[in-house]
């Protein structure tokens, strides 16, 4: 019972938000207008990928400590978790740009270093699958990963800040909070951020369990 309470936090608070996101008011801003509902869906996806890549980075320390597989598996299943939010968090900043700026792709300093972070952990993705030896295949990944973190955090929150753009946040730009989210939006918006977190470490969790399960299918000894 007490590996489920944060899977039922999760839920409540991932319906809660599909609730009061979509029927409660929001500021009515110029451009943005109704668009501004998908804060609620964007920034959580932002949040869940940094959450499982952080863990990530945890489990690729620990096993070139350690040398335990289990930890390899857990890494590597963190990352898939957090490509898939990340490509949920691409695709929600597309559609949102495409209303408020006119076109899903504009070049934004933003948009660009997001696409190059993107590229850096498919990257490890595709590094880790060309390696046949599996402590090597580990150990490499490890290492790639470590590294790939601190440039990803970089690319996405450090960059855009030093060069104009559009986005909130970025380029001498308010971030959100400090000009737009009433305390109506804060309800949504928190628990939102927590609750999609949870959801992708389950994901993880569970991808990480069904991996061990095909490992010692294939490796009964």
């Amino acid at each position: 019972m007490y590996q489920t309470w944060w899977k039922v936090i999760a839920v409540v608070l991932v319906l809660s938000t599909l609730i009061t996101g979509l029927l409660f008011s929001v500021p009515s801003l110029p451009v943005l207008h109704e668009t501004i509902r998908n804060l609620y869906f964007h920034v959580p996806m932002w949040m869940g990928m940094l959450s499982v890549f952080v863990i990530s980075v945890f489990f690729s320390i620990m096993y070139l400590r350690t040398g335990k597989e289990e930890y390899d598996l857990a890494s590597i299943e963190c990352v898939n978790t957090g490509l898939v939010f990340f490509t949920l968090g691409l695709i929600t900043g597309m559609i949102w740009a495409k209303f408020t700026w006119g076109e899903f792709w504009s070049g934004d300093p933003k948009q660009n270093s997001a696409a190059i972070a993107y590229l850096l952990y498919c990257a490890y993705v595709v590094l880790r699958n060309s390696i046949d030896e599996e402590q090597k295949r580990a150990k490499i990944s490890a290492i790639y990963n470590i590294f790939a973190f601190p440039i990803m955090l970089v690319l996405i929150f450090i960059l855009p800040r030093m060069t104009d753009s559009l986005h909130p946040g970025s380029g001498g730009n308010p971030a959100f909070g400090k000009y737009d989210l009433d305390n109506g939006m804060k309800i949504a918006f928190y628990p939102a951020m927590l609750g999609w977190s949870f959801i992708a470490i389950w994901i993880a969790t569970l991808r990480y369990r069904i991996r061990l399960i095909e490992n010692k299918r294939n490796n009964p000894n």
